[in-house]
């Protein structure tokens, strides 16, 4: 693909920012060119990417592309800012295709610079039923799906950050015993039933179980507070960042701040009302989150005039300061339109496990 046809692409999609909802014609030929292209790229880096600091790591978007837009507003468009995204770009949302067309052109454009992991959702025998599906083949044809199946297919799993922070889209496995496992794992692939892949994109944590239990989704499995903090030690590691699951705030941690999940489709489905959250990692390894709290919805009958305003917030913490005790430092900024109010810096002591609210 010619670098003036990419550019013109990432500009149309580009073009809707703040027309929420509004459709970005694109033709079929430079759809199937972005996924064929950027399943090259793909395969061309490992299955595991091992990315350096500073990076921005955004979870779940699932099709909310409005809000997608937003979080390269507030992040920086690339090659401003490093990006990783951890999986479920498409189902659910209006907007899948919009979505997932600008996160491969972007991928195509800086492929240094910006990374996706696989989901779930990246899989066929699952977006054929929750929505993708059928937004291709309404606004072009099944074929075209089939084209994103074979692209997603070649996604990379997961992605280790200077070596201390394990990015997935779900969680850790029972057969996970080496990061090796997960470099030799074999591209394209379908997601199988079970097994190291399909754990590493469907697992859970849970505060309700110590080992390994029965997932309710009826796929995988959910792991203990125990686990993660055996898999952290045994291979030298502070932070397992995944996504995979609605949390209230847009982020929530696990295992005395030793695993973190992020998500970010705030208002998710337009029926849950959470926040979505970007969490961005500096060069010493502080991590800090900018949260997209859901935009304030506009009543059915109103008189005189009515704003819909978006709230954002920062929050620092240092991955792990201690083997027990972890410090937090927040610092609280919130941008109304154009004004912007600071709150004091706290400080404090906090330990124990936060509760994942929603599976």
């Amino acid at each position: 693909m010619e670098a003036a046809v990419l550019d013109d692409i990432i500009n149309r999609l580009l073009s809707v920012k703040g027309k929420t909802g509004k459709q970005v014609i694109l033709s079929e030929s430079e759809i199937r060119q972005l996924c064929l292209q950027s399943r090259e790229v793909f395969l061309q880096q490992p299955n595991l990417l091992e990315l350096e600091a500073p990076i921005k790591i955004c979870g779940d978007i699932h099709g909310q592309y409005s809000d997608l837009l937003r979080l390269f507003e507030y992040g920086g468009l690339p090659p401003k800012s490093n990006y990783l995204f951890l999986g479920d770009y498409v189902d659910r949302g209006k907007q899948s295709l919009e979505t997932i067309c600008l996160l491969l052109a972007y991928k195509i454009k800086y492929p240094e610079n910006f990374f996706l992991l696989r989901g779930n959702h990246e899989c066929a025998s699952v977006n054929r039923i929750y929505g993708f599906y059928d937004e291709c083949k309404r606004r072009f044809n099944v074929r075209l799906w089939k084209v994103f199946t074979d692209c997603f297919n070649c996604l990379p799993v997961a992605a280790l950050i200077d070596e201390k922070i394990l990015c997935m889209h779900g969680g850790l496995s029972p057969d996970l015993n080496n990061l090796d496992q997960i470099r030799n794992l074999q591209r394209p692939i379908d997601v199988p039933e079970n097994g190291l892949l399909c754990d590493l994109l469907w697992s859970d944590p849970s505060k309700d179980v110590k080992g390994w239990g029965m997932s309710d989704r009826g796929v995988s499995y959910t792991f203990g507070a125990d686990k993660v903090t055996e898999f952290l030690q045994k291979h030298d590691l502070d932070l397992i960042c995944r996504a995979h699951q609605v949390v209230e705030d847009g982020y929530e941690f696990f295992a005395d701040r030793q695993l973190v999940t992020i998500f970010s489709a705030p208002n998710y489905c337009g029926e849950f009302d959470n926040a979505g959250v970007m969490m961005s990692v500096d060069a010493t390894l502080m991590c800090s989150f900018q949260i997209l709290k859901p935009a304030e919805k506009k009543p059915k009958f109103a008189f005189g005039s009515t704003n819909t305003i978006t709230k954002t917030k920062q929050e620092k913490i240092g991955v792990k300061l201690h083997s027990s005790e972890f410090v937090t430092t927040f610092d609280v900024i919130s941008w109304c339109k154009n004004w912007m109010t600071s709150i004091s810096l706290r400080r404090f002591k906090r330990k124990g496990l936060l509760e994942i609210i929603d599976i």
